[in-house]
């Protein structure tokens, strides 16, 4: 990294001398703004605010509760509080929180924290991350709270085992063959954007099944907290094998674009990190997606649209048929008999990649509650989608949900009400 101070002569040596003996944190003292600055710039890559600032809480001061298999968590104060918060963590003992989970005092973070990803990060991105977090953010004076897991799922020192079995703790090395934008890419994706925590399907321990493309899974779509992350190779389906890298750049960028809308945790991250990043690295993003081969995938043949028989449908909806009547009361306003939508500002469900994929968690979910507005440069969305869990039954949810996942060609199976039911009541809990 580049000296912070211009040549001054015998002091200025002197005194960079006396600055390396001093601890890490009397050195972060000494930060520059503009360290401070790329710091702020690499939390919004890692979209640190999002899970460490609960609904009405302060930023960054944690208490957000998170849903695993094991009981609700709950995420910490990371603000520069010496008691509550990191104000007494070293640069050292920072960098191995975000590298191997573990926290000052010893104890290990559960994987939640997605410290997998955060093992990649290099050093002098993990200095200037320090810098900004013990001054850019203001500190918060708040106790954590204690894991909503019992005796003795709430026991830590199995955690240990974990990391010898799936943590790799490299940072990310840069592969040859390829080109500036392509690392670039595969660093952020891989490293402070941690997509594959939320993208990537998770084995029996919880583990991500790859942590980069060398793994057929990586990036193939999961579920994680009643949704499911998309698939993000290059599958015609359900990835992005029909989206430009153009295309995947305005969606980074604004959360919408011809083939789908961001929703649910996607919004999150739109609205708090992916936005903020500048465009040089939003292209290297989306080059180093659109490079990755397809897998996963529904198995169904290439889609192409056909409205003919669901417009049909539309036009005079059978007594019978309550998806398609529901359809016509309440959804077909924004997303139209052709089933296209009006993108960007309204998502198209004919050949969704959400529609086609085989898990429909996210399509229950999001028809149930309604996700929260995209708010792009200060904007909020004009036409977010709402939340009918109050005025729609199970029934009436699986069967607009099947009757869209049936229609324009989409060619996907029906959804149960007994999943809706569990959706339901599981997304009731965690409200």
């Amino acid at each position: 990294m580049k000296s912070m101070f211009k040549p001054l002569g015998a002091a200025a040596f002197a005194a960079s001398i006396a600055l390396a003996t001093f601890p890490l944190a009397a050195r972060a003292d000494a930060a520059s703004d503009a360290l401070v600055s790329r710091g702020a710039y690499l939390a919004k890559a890692g979209d640190c605010i999002a899970c460490h600032t609960a609904p009405r809480g302060k930023p960054m001061a944690g208490g957000l509760p998170m849903t695993t298999p094991l009981g609700a968590i709950y995420t910490t104060n990371i603000t520069p509080d010496p008691d509550t918060g990191i104000g007494r963590y070293t640069e050292e003992d920072f960098a191995r929180a975000l590298r191997e989970g573990v926290a000052k005092d010893g104890h290990n973070l559960y994987p939640a924290m997605p410290y997998p990803s955060y093992a990649k990060i290099n050093d002098d991105d993990m200095h200037a991350l320090y810098a900004y977090f013990m001054h850019g953010v203001t500190p918060v004076k708040q106790a954590n709270r204690e894991p909503g897991m019992k005796w003795p799922l709430n026991m830590r020192w199995p955690l240990k085992i974990w990391n010898a079995v799936f943590l790799d703790k490299g940072v990310y090395k840069e592969k040859t063959g390829k080109d500036v934008a392509w690392n670039r890419g595969a660093y952020l994706t891989q490293g402070l954007g941690h997509c594959g925590a939320c993208h990537t399907p998770r084995g029996i321990a919880f583990q991500e099944k790859a942590l980069d493309e060398s793994g057929s899974a990586f990036l193939t779509g999961g579920v994680l907290d009643n949704w499911f992350g998309s698939n993000l190779t290059g599958d015609h389906n359900t990835g992005l094998g029909r989206w430009s890298e153009q295309e995947v750049a305005t969606f980074l960028k604004t959360g919408a674009n011809a083939h789908a809308t961001a929703f649910g945790s996607m919004t999150s991250v739109i609205n708090n990190s992916t936005q903020a990043l500048n465009d040089t690295d939003i292209a290297a993003m989306a080059r180093y997606l659109k490079s990755l081969p397809a897998a996963g995938g529904n198995g169904n043949p290439p889609y192409s649209y056909d409205p003919k028989a669901t417009k049909v449908t539309l036009t005079r909806p059978a007594a019978t048929d309550s998806g398609a009547r529901v359809y016509a009361a309440f959804c077909m306003h924004c997303h139209g008999i052709d089933g296209r939508g009006f993108a960007p500002m309204l998502a198209p469900l004919a050949g969704n990649p959400n529609v086609l994929e085989k898990d429909a968690s996210s399509l229950i979910n999001v028809t149930l509650n309604g996700t929260e507005d995209l708010v792009i440069q200060g904007v909020p969305a004009p036409y977010p989608m709402p939340r009918y869990a109050p005025v729609l039954n199970d029934q009436q949810i699986a069967d607009v949900v099947t009757f869209i996942r049936g229609s324009w060609n989409n060619g996907m199976p029906a959804v149960k009400v007994e999943d809706v039911a569990k959706m339901r009541k599981s997304t009731e809990a965690a409200r």
